[in-house]
């Protein structure tokens, strides 16, 4: 073990080693209850979503470790998830089978073009600033979502203004309210596991209060996969070849290979892996994460991906690959925790918070953005503000992909702008005409 993953030359230690481990896995623990309750707006059963999330975290995070030998973990992501319930599912009506199955698709895309190496081109091909853009707006949208559940922002009475701020003196709203303070102070007092502990604080208060219910126990039996696992492959092949689902496939993908891209390069500088601006064994780390999205689809939940929060690991001192075997044996443990399930469900001002901090966490990527340049801050900004106005993170992206050429064009710069950022223009543009139809 000490030999495989080079405990020595790292300057680590098995204690260290757990330690980090056990760290990442608190600081990331709570998507196993934030994504069954995201996933549920789309129909899809909360128990089989715990299970699925757990075992695709375990699974991803135990190839990264054991393969790419790196300190990163894996979940299904944020924003991903978002995207699936209220942007493929409720938004363009799309089944959730039909929706795994493009998530599926875009993994073995993903594992593709890792292996031919097309990636360094598609990197290239997109402008940083859109992948920031990207980034941010699904940050807002995740916070909106956030607020939406907790009865902060609700649907204005009057259609004066759309949405309007509810009464954040009632029970769900203030526990939220409470729930986002009290994660505040933990993150801003440097806890890696702020985001998790903030939550179970919010669950005891929310059960002390009466406004989330009491689980009848604490450990029980793993729930049954059986009402999502390999589902994908019982859709009709109609509904395969249509250009709504081509989009929902590009949007997948999109996301997830810049989130990770840029995931691994931000931890693994952070550990000291990064030389001459390179990344060692970066193909084996994206094949980790491809490979545990197609995995995570057919067991039955939305992309997964690597996680920033391997950063608090990282930060107690994982440098090998045996911080994620623990991380990964971390989750598996958690399957046994299911009957806490219904605090979460039944109370989504519990989660909110959660959502509220990480949609602040991914708002950040606005400062690399050069907005003093007009045609870089138009499509941006459209990416950006149309993400949580629209309820859509496909519609952000979209309005992203469709401007920067227009603007660069009327900038004079057309020959700046990769060929490949063409063919996307017309790609959305049929999404738009498909979605007016």
């Amino acid at each position: 073990m000490d030999r495989y993953f080079g405990f020595k030359e790292n300057g680590t230690s098995y204690r260290q080693e757990t330690i980090a481990g056990v760290t990442t896995f608190l600081a990331m623990a709570y998507i196993l209850f934030v994504n069954p309750l995201i996933l549920s707006a789309a129909g899809m059963d909360p128990g089989a979503v715990f299970t699925a999330t757990a075992l695709a975290a375990a699974i991803g995070t135990l190839i990264m470790g054991v393969l790419a030998k790196y300190p990163i973990a894996l979940a299904p992501g944020m924003g991903l998830n978002a995207f699936f319930a209220y942007g493929v599912v409720l938004g363009m009506g799309i089944p959730w089978e039909t929706a795994l199955f493009g998530v599926f698709i875009s993994g073995l895309i993903f594992i593709l073009i890792t292996v031919t190496k097309i990636r360094e081109t598609i990197i290239n091909a997109i402008p940083a600033e859109l992948k920031y853009a990207a980034a941010a707006g699904i940050g807002l949208f995740i916070a909106f979502i956030g607020l939406k559940n907790a009865g902060i922002i609700i649907p204005d009475p009057a259609q004066a203004t759309i949405v309007a701020l509810g009464d954040i003196t009632s029970g769900a709203p203030l526990l939220a309210v409470f729930g986002v303070v009290i994660t505040v102070i933990f993150m801003a007092r440097g806890y890696k596991g702020g985001i998790f502990y903030g939550m179970l604080i919010t669950a005891v208060i929310g059960m002390a209060t009466g406004i989330a219910p009491m689980p009848e126990k604490v450990f029980g039996a793993i729930p049954s996969l059986d009402p999502t696992f390999g589902h994908l492959f019982r859709i009709e092949f109609s509904e395969v070849f249509t250009v709504s689902l081509l989009v929902v496939i590009l949007t997948f993908l999109f996301v997830d290979f810049f989130d990770t891209a840029g995931t691994l390069y931000a931890v693994a500088n952070q550990a000291g892996f990064v030389k001459d601006n390179k990344l060692p064994r970066a193909d084996k780390a994206l094949f980790a994460d491809s490979s545990a999205t197609s995995i995570g689809a057919i067991l039955g939940t939305s992309t997964t991906t690597a996680y920033i929060e391997s950063s608090a690991g990282v930060a107690a001192g994982g440098r090998t690959g045996f911080t994620s075997v623990v991380t990964a044996f971390m989750f598996v443990i958690a399957l046994f925790f299911s009957p806490l399930l219904v605090i979460f469900m039944n109370a989504p001002a519990v989660t909110a918070p959660a959502l509220i901090v990480v949609g602040i966490l991914m708002s950040s990527s606005l400062s690399r953005i050069d907005w003093k340049k007009f045609e870089i801050a138009v499509p941006s900004f459209l990416t950006i503000l149309t993400m949580p106005l629209t309820f859509s993170i496909a519609t952000g992206i979209a309005m992203g992909f469709i401007m920067y050429p227009v603007t660069m064009v009327a900038k004079g710069k057309a020959k700046e702008v990769h060929p490949i950022m063409y063919v996307l223009f017309f790609v959305f543009i049929l999404y738009f005409v498909y979605l007016v139809e």
